[in-house]
C-alpha cells in the first residue's frame, strides 16, 4: 500500500471516529481535489474531502471534519451551530481563521 492511500485510510478512520461520537450518519467517505471547497456533505450522508486536507495539521482537519459532520444535525452555521463546533473544537474561531488564510494562499 502506498504513502498516500495509507494517508487516506487514516484520514478516512478519523472522519469516522467523529462521525461516531457525534452521531452524524455517513453513507461515503470520499478523499478527492476539489477546486473550490474544503468539503461538502449530503443530505444522504456523502461526504467528500479535498485531498489537500492530508496535508494539514490533525487540528486543521478535525475542524473541517467537524464542520461538515455537524451539518447532518445543522444545516446553517447559525447559533446552535456555532455552539456545538464550541462544545467539541474548544476556541474554534482560531482553527476558522487559520483555514482562511490557507486559502486565500492557495489561490
Amino acid at each position: 500500500m502506498n504513502k498516500e492511500v495509507r494517508r487516506k485510510d487514516q484520514f478516512k478512520e478519523r472522519v469516522q471516529g467523529w462521525a461516531d461520537r457525534l452521531e452524524a450518519r455517513v453513507t461515503s467517505i470520499t478523499v478527492r481535489p476539489m477546486k473550490t471547497k474544503w468539503a461538502s456533505y449530503s443530505t444522504t450522508g456523502w461526504l467528500t474531502f479535498d485531498v489537500f486536507l492530508l496535508e494539514l495539521q490533525e487540528e486543521l482537519q478535525d475542524y473541517v471534519i467537524v464542520h461538515e459532520l455537524l451539518h447532518s444535525r445543522v444545516p446553517n452555521h447559525g447559533k446552535l451551530w456555532k455552539t456545538l463546533m464550541q462544545a467539541h473544537l474548544g476556541d474554534y474561531e482560531k482553527l476558522e481563521e487559520k483555514m482562511k488564510r490557507l486559502q486565500l494562499n492557495l489561490q
